[in-house]
């Protein structure tokens, strides 16, 4: 399985040069696993680039993709992982997501490289 986070999405979206990197897991939807929190993050970014309709139309996408909502048990182990970890909550709830569903986490968010069973791309600026 494979969790792309929000950070990926955003490059994915933009057809930014950073966006072959998340090309692969994004269109391989049977193996994809999207948690809500992503849905939510990368909604709430499109609404300020764009309008509603185009926002709807990236989530569509995204809905391509097995949802993951976030129940009491990956509430309490995201808990956990922030705790231990130091983590932001969306990044806790992510991480949590990619360890129950066995999931390779594809990011370029920092707060994950040195966690196991991730493929980290650092930033090209």
């Amino acid at each position: 399985m494979n969790l792309v986070d929000s950070s990926g999405w955003m490059e994915y979206f933009s057809d930014s040069p950073q966006a072959v990197l998340f090309k692969k897991p994004i269109e391989d939807t049977k193996r994809l696993i999207v948690p809500t929190i992503c849905i939510y993050e990368v909604f709430k970014k499109i609404l300020q680039f764009t309008d509603e309709k185009k926002a709807l139309e990236v989530v569509a996408v995204m809905r391509q993709g097995e949802i993951v909502p976030l129940d009491d048990q990956m509430a309490l182990s995201a808990a956990n992982l922030s705790h231990t970890f130091k983590l932001p909550m969306a990044d806790s709830i992510i991480l949590a997501a990619a360890q129950e569903y066995k999931a390779l986490l594809w990011t370029q968010d920092s707060d994950f490289k040195d966690f196991p069973n991730v493929k980290y791309f650092e930033v090209k600026k």
